[in-house]
């Protein structure tokens, strides 16, 4: 036996709208909205692609230079362990100067800081010149003050370790012993 549904009730039909003037303009301020909204989300994710896309640009930037800094400053903890070693080898320098300038061992000792100080040049490191010139606390470290009367204040008068850069940056600071003026001038 087929079955068939009822028939709509009379008061369960809902009759269809009816055109008036007024919906023409709903459905037209409708369209214009949804345009708008279509727009205003348009510009946004093109706002949003710019900015992305720079940030992009930025950090591929940053990534090169970061790179390039590593490279050209990796051999900095190797230097940086070279360099008491230089020291010490002008030391032993000296010591062998008592000897005499004409000894074998001082003319050895000569070429072969010679050939180690030209090693370091080459790799980018720098020794900083302090006696004479004006104390800096970017490349000197004063480990103490004296009066001069040839050396004006503030100026150093000896250096005590020899400091280095490495390219542009400072590897170690001199240490440096500063002038503090003329010998009675600071008790007055």
């Amino acid at each position: 036996m087929k079955k068939t549904s009822p028939e709509p009730r009379e008061e369960d039909k809902i009759p269809p709208p009816v055109p008036t003037e007024n919906s023409s303009d709903e459905a037209e301020a409708t369209e214009e909205d949804l345009v708008a909204s279509l727009q205003s989300d348009l510009d946004r994710f093109r706002d949003l692609a710019l900015r992305t896309q720079a940030d992009f640009e930025n950090y591929k930037k940053r990534a090169a230079r970061e790179r390039d800094e590593g490279i050209k400053y990796a051999n900095r903890s190797l230097l940086e362990r070279l360099v008491p070693i230089v020291d010490n080898f002008e030391l032993g320098l000296s010591a062998a100067r008592e000897e005499g300038k004409h000894s074998p061992i001082y003319s050895g000792m000569s070429m072969v800081l010679k050939q180690l100080t030209d090693f370091l040049a080459d790799n980018g490191l720098q020794p900083i010149d302090a006696v004479g010139k004006q104390f800096d606390p970017n490349l000197h470290e004063a480990i103490g003050h004296e009066p001069s009367d040839e050396v004006p204040e503030g100026r150093v008068i000896r250096q005590t370790r020899r400091g280095y850069r490495l390219k542009d940056r400072l590897l170690r600071p001199a240490a440096v012993v500063v002038s503090s003026g003329r010998v009675g001038s600071n008790d007055e």
